[in-house]
């Protein structure tokens, strides 16, 4: 559901990129409702681009661009506290050099992250994409499917439904584990 792109002006390993991949997959997953099967990351490097300008002059900077779903249940709150820990997985995964060199260094600072909301609608493995906040009713709606895709084979949604009951995102009601418990307490959305 979310598509985060990485423009990315130093060069990273393909073990670097595999590991920022499940870090922004891990993130949005845990910080949302969002199963990891539907957290897309693309890297597009532009080390031999002039093509990217700031502020009107050509720049080699390293941004983050995330295309989300936004609604009530999503705070600009939530989203600083995603972009300081997409910071921190950048850093710590893509260090700064700690010799200089006699050759200039890369640039391998991350300048930008950019978290952009409005995505109208889409379909993703052929399922249409909810809204904001109501991803454990189509958990449920579509539990039946992923599981028979799951039992056709296709190890991703056998992940899914794994994912899905290991997280307690649905129960047998159709309600998540944090929905119930605010119910009970008259908290939240329940209320």
């Amino acid at each position: 559901m979310p598509y985060y792109h990485i423009h990315h002006a130093c060069t990273l390993t393909e073990s670097q990129k595999s590991d920022l991949a499940n870090a922004i997959t891990t993130l949005h997953s845990t910080s949302f409702s969002t199963p990891k099967l539907f957290v897309n990351v693309r890297f597009t490097s532009l080390k031999d681009s002039t093509d990217f300008y700031v502020g009107g002059k050509q720049s080699t900077k390293t941004h983050i661009l995330a295309h989300v779903r936004t609604g009530a249940s999503r705070t600009t709150k939530d989203w600083n506290k995603l972009c300081a820990d997409l910071q921190q997985c950048w850093d710590e995964i893509v260090p700064l050099p700690k010799i200089k060199r006699s050759a200039p260094d890369e640039d391998r600072s991350l300048y930008s992250i950019f978290v952009l909301g409005g995505m109208a609608a889409g379909r993703e493995a052929g399922f249409a994409i909810p809204a904001a906040g109501e991803d454990v009713q189509w958990l449920s709606d579509n539990m039946a499917e992923f599981k028979s895709r799951a039992a056709d084979g296709q190890e991703e949604f056998g992940e899914l439904v794994k994912e899905v009951e290991g997280r307690g995102l649905i129960s047998s009601n159709g309600k998540a584990a944090k929905d119930k418990f605010e119910e009970a307490m008259g908290w939240g959305d329940s209320a």
